[in-house]
Parts: C-alpha cells; structure tokens; sequence
C-alpha cells in the first residue's frame, strides 16, 4: 500500500480522528465504512472496539425489558407485530403490577442495572400513566435497579411526570433515517418523535434513542441514520435487526446478512464513540452466537438480556457466561447513579 493511498484509507483515517481524537464519522465517511469489502472486516471490527475501549472502557451495562401493555397499538410501524392495525398473532394484554415486580426483581438477578418498562401505544393515557406511576413506585420500594421507559410520544405534561417519578432514562426510536421514515411509518411524523426527545433532555432524564437496521434502507439511509443519531448525543442507541414478523408490512423482507450487521455496529461505533451502543431486538437471527461474540467485541458495551416484547432472544445466562469469556465485566449499579 502506497503513502498516497495509506492518507485516503476510511480506516487510517478514521484510526486517527475517532481512536486518537474522538471526532465520530462524517455521513460521508460512514457510507465508505459500510462500502468495506469482507476483506477488511475484521479490521474495522478491530478498530470499533479499540474505540469503545477507550472512550467507554470495558463494562458493559446490562438491562432487561418488559411490556406493561402489548398490542393493540393504532400506529402503522411497518416493523412491528403490536399494530392493531396488522394481521398479526399478537393482541392486546396488560401486565398487573405484581408481575412488573417480578420481574423487575428476575431481570436484577441476571447483574443488570436497568430495568425498562415499555408499552405498546401512541402516547400514554392517564390509565396508562397511572399503572406506570404504580409500577415504578412499586419496583423502587422492591428492587435495587434503575427504571427506565419507553411509552410513545409524549406532552410536556407527562413528560414532567415521569421526571418526577424518579425515571432516569426515556427510550424513543427515531428507528431509521428521516428519509427513510416515511416508508416505514405514515401515522405520525419523524418529527414528532424527535419533539419527545427534546423534552425528555430537557426534563433531565437521560435519551436512549436507536433504531432498526434491515429495513429496506440503502447504505447511505444507514449511515444518514448513524450521523443523525450523533447530532443528537443520546445517552443509549439500541441497535436492533429487522427479525420479520408474520402479517405486518415488512413481514417479507429477507434477514440483514451478518457481515452488514456487523459492519453497521462498527460504522455506529465510530459515528458515536462515547455512547452506550445496546445490543437489542433480532441480534440472534441475524448474527447468531458467533455473531455476538463478534458484536460485542466490535463495538458493543451493553446488552438486552432475555426476551424481548414479541420475539424470544437470548437465555440471560448465555450472554452473561459470554461477558465472562470476553472479560467485560457488568457495570454495577452505584456506577450508573
């Protein structure tokens, strides 16, 4: 390799601005990152967790999920199996509070920290808030753990609620590129979601907000998606893979292929070099168990441990006994107050 070409190689380059300066990706820069041939996969991989390990260092945050409210939801998310408005096996059930506790309590047993509550709706009514306040008060007066939320969009109102509930973290995907969002959801706009996330930072909560790669987005759409993530510094991205549901629209879309989900988490590793990235939803039918391994050491430093809301994920002990053979060790509690 020539002096000339060594200057213009994305990785030499993104080696010197995100490793050694912390300067994430441009847009530009990211697409030629997802452009890397399988060839230099491994060294990206390489790289994505040089720069987790120095800018995060090697814990990793450990969270379980839990639905509150599923289906029935009167959104249009081409993804999701929860819609009403779909054809798909999942209806609408609520969880009582002592099942909340519980689980709360299970997920706390597994060494995570967080502990996220989620329901499927547009936005919370005061029932749902109520079970909501009930819930949380009931975990905090029950389990060591942090809550976090995830209940659609949100007013001002509610928004100042959960704050004073004691919710420290507020989940809400922006879930693909703004070009890309019309195609995967026509009931609310990408700027309504983005006007939740504004509120909740400015109500001191913490923002966790990802997405869904395997949508039909192009490479640019995924490193538009990266770079506009960035913009907004959230605390959390989960990264989740399109695992295809039966009877919603994006039922037949083929699985992502692992090299491109890996290559993705590496290119979202160097777009955002000091944030929590979250392994999430459709991680074990598009990478499997080695695929894990490579994702965790590829730029990954959390985990969503079990199940997920509609799809089965990994048993908890897996990816623990995986932290363990990789040396990374669960982030404790008293570290994330």
């Amino acid at each position: 390799m020539t002096q000339a070409s060594v200057q213009t190689d994305i990785l030499a380059i993104a080696r010197e601005q995100v490793l050694e300066r912390g300067e994430g990706l441009t847009e530009q820069q990211a697409v030629e990152v997802l452009r890397l041939g399988d060839d230099r996969l491994e060294a990206l991989l390489e790289l994505a967790h040089d720069v987790r390990m120095k800018w995060c260092g090697p814990e990793v945050e450990v969270e379980g999920i839990i639905s509150l409210k599923t289906g029935g939801c009167p959104e249009d998310c081409h993804f999701c199996s929860q819609s009403g408005l779909f054809q798909s096996p999942v209806r609408a059930a609520w969880l009582d509070i002592p099942s909340l506790v519980e689980a709360a309590k299970q997920t706390a047993k597994t060494g995570a920290t967080e502990f996220c509550i989620v329901a499927a709706v547009r936005g919370p009514d005061e029932r749902l808030m109520a079970q909501v306040a009930a819930g949380v008060e009931a975990i905090r007066n029950e389990v060591d753990i942090q809550v976090a939320c995830s209940l659609g969009m949100l007013n001002q109102q509610q928004v100042d609620q959960l704050a004073a509930m004691g919710v420290h973290r507020y989940n809400h995907n922006l879930e693909t590129a703004k070009s890309h969002f019309p195609k995967v959801v026509t009931t609310h706009s990408y700027e309504e979601r983005f006007e939740t996330l504004r509120m909740v930072r400015e109500a001191g909560m913490e923002v966790c907000c990802g997405g869904i790669l395997g949508m039909g987005e192009s490479i640019e759409q995924r490193a538009e998606f990266a770079t506009q993530l960035a913009a907004l510094s959230p605390d959390e991205v989960p990264l989740n893979f399109l695992n295809p549901r039966p009877g919603t629209p994006f039922g037949d879309l083929e699985v992502l292929p692992a090299a491109d989900a890996l290559r993705a988490i590496a290119t979202f590793r160097l777009a955002m070099p000091r944030t929590i990235l979250r392994f999430a939803g459709g991680r074990e039918i598009t990478l499997g168990d080695l695929g894990a391994k490579q994702g965790m050491l590829g730029g990954i430093n959390a985990v969503i441990v079990g199940n997920y809301l509609t799809t089965l994920g990994r048993p908890a002990e897996s990816d623990l006994d995986l932290l363990g053979e990789l040396s990374m060790p669960i982030k404790a509690f008293n570290e994330t107050l």
